[in-house]
């Protein structure tokens, strides 16, 4: 059996991330603009992880691997939570902290520009990053070692693949070690919080890709939003929506599990 068979993870990320990070560290030495180096990110993995699935089981493997893009039906409240709970606390974090700042054009626009951010980010990036890290890698080491412990080990070469972003608003020379430590720090911190965010999301849909990358991009699109000050304030918000969601699926596991037992004591 072949090695892209037994370790399809493995040859994946160490051919794409190391690719990538060479790609990047080049553009970025040079002073180039690093986006042609972002799109050949999201070509090797996607093209590798399409390739290795098709080595792995044929068509139909690749369809599965797809299907999880066109599974929409997943209920409002899911819906919600991957559309509209992060723009909501990330401003939420903003008003409690002091760094909401004026809305200038009103309410409208500023929703307005999220879905522009969101839907834009969804279609050219997030959906088809989800497919690789969601539906090949995360989904295989779920299945593996569970929710917690495959979250986490995705977490690591998806810290790793966007440690240049440190440097991508001021280019290499113009990015300071404390900067680039400091953003480190904060990937670092969230890269795990997001994985099991993901991870959830990706059990309670059924594996909807649609999804995962929705939150993906709603994750980036808050980030985004011109109303607040200094563009942290969607790291905390999601590190409440992951805590939030968990404690909310521990509650229903436990409600679950006491009917199940009242059941069966009644019979």
């Amino acid at each position: 059996m072949s090695l892209t068979v037994r370790r399809p993870i493995a040859v994946l990320l160490v051919s794409t991330v190391s690719l990538t990070l060479a790609a990047q560290a080049f553009f970025l030495l040079n002073g180039w603009n690093v986006m042609p180096a972002k799109v050949l990110e999201l070509i090797l993995l996607l093209g590798g992880a399409t390739l290795l699935t098709a080595l792995a089981g044929g068509r139909p493997e690749v369809r599965r691997l797809f299907a999880g893009l066109t599974r929409w039906r997943i209920g409002v409240g899911p819906m919600l939570m991957v559309v509209v709970a992060l723009p909501l606390l990330t401003m939420a974090v903003g008003a409690a902290t002091g760094s909401l700042q004026s809305v200038e054009g009103g309410w409208v626009q500023v929703a307005m520009m999220y879905l522009l951010f969101l839907v834009f980010g969804a279609i050219t990036a997030n959906l088809w990053e989800e497919t690789v890290w969601g539906g090949f890698v995360q989904r295989r080491l779920m299945a593996r070692h569970g929710l917690l412990i495959g979250s986490l080990l995705t977490a690591v070469p998806f810290f790793v693949i966007h440690l240049p972003l440190a440097f991508e608003s001021k280019g290499w020379s113009g990015t300071s070690w404390s900067d680039a430590l400091a953003t480190w720090g904060i990937l670092l911190l969230s890269a795990p919080f997001f994985r099991y965010l993901i991870g959830m999301v990706l059990i309670d849909t059924g594996g909807s890709l649609l999804a995962a990358g929705l939150l993906h991009a709603s994750f980036n699109a808050s980030g985004a939003l011109p109303i607040l000050s200094g563009g942290w304030q969607y790291v905390p918000a999601m590190i409440l929506l992951t805590v939030a969601v968990a404690v909310l699926r521990r509650r229903h596991r436990r409600s679950t599990a006491q009917a199940t037992e009242a059941t069966a004591r009644a019979v």
